[in-house]
């Protein structure tokens, strides 16, 4: 599954994620959890200490599995956007996911890299025959709820202090998407 999207800054690619993409997703990942912390309930410090491993490790067992999988952006040959679906572990939840992660570089943002992204996700779930997708999204964060939004998903209640952060609780929107 490759698709393509067309921008103003060039052709941006929209896969699953491969073992050679670790790194990247590292790194990218950090980012988003310094410039958002808000936004993830990952810790930086702990993400950055897990490293490299814990990427490779999650892309064999997503891709090996059908757990899961990692949805990436790449513009020509930098990432610059990523998110993750994951299935129910349980026997009785494998027809749902969750998504996590979604994240696009500051200079790739409002070209619909989010949305092709999370639409990646989408077209994984309907491929491993799930019939639910939910997340939740910091309800500060207008942009991420928009783009959740136009792909079809819709806010079904309030996580309160989903996310505590330097002395400030924040409430995250539980979104979801029949499929």
């Amino acid at each position: 599954m490759t698709t393509q999207l067309s921008t103003p800054k060039g052709e941006v690619s929209i896969r699953i994620a491969i073992i050679e993409d670790a790194a990247s997703l590292l790194a990218l990942r950090l980012e988003a959890l310094v410039m958002h912390p808000e936004a993830f309930a990952a810790d930086v410090d702990k993400t950055a200490l897990d490293g490299e491993k814990v990427w490779v490790e999650r892309i064999i067992e997503y891709n090996n599995t059908k757990s899961g999988a990692i949805i990436i952006a790449r513009g020509g040959d930098e990432l610059i956007g990523m998110s993750g679906i994951v299935r129910g572990h349980w026997p009785k939840t494998q027809h749902s996911g969750s998504l996590w992660g979604v994240y696009v570089k500051p200079g790739w943002r409002g070209y619909k890299i989010g949305e092709a992204i999370v639409d990646g996700c989408i077209d994984w779930a309907i491929e491993n025959k799930l019939t639910v997708i939910t997340l939740g999204v910091t309800s500060s964060n207008t942009s991420a709820i928009r783009c959740y939004a136009h792909c079809g998903f819709e806010a079904y209640g309030i996580a309160p202090k989903a996310i505590f952060l330097d002395g400030i609780y924040y409430d995250d929107i539980m979104m979801f998407k029949l499929i």
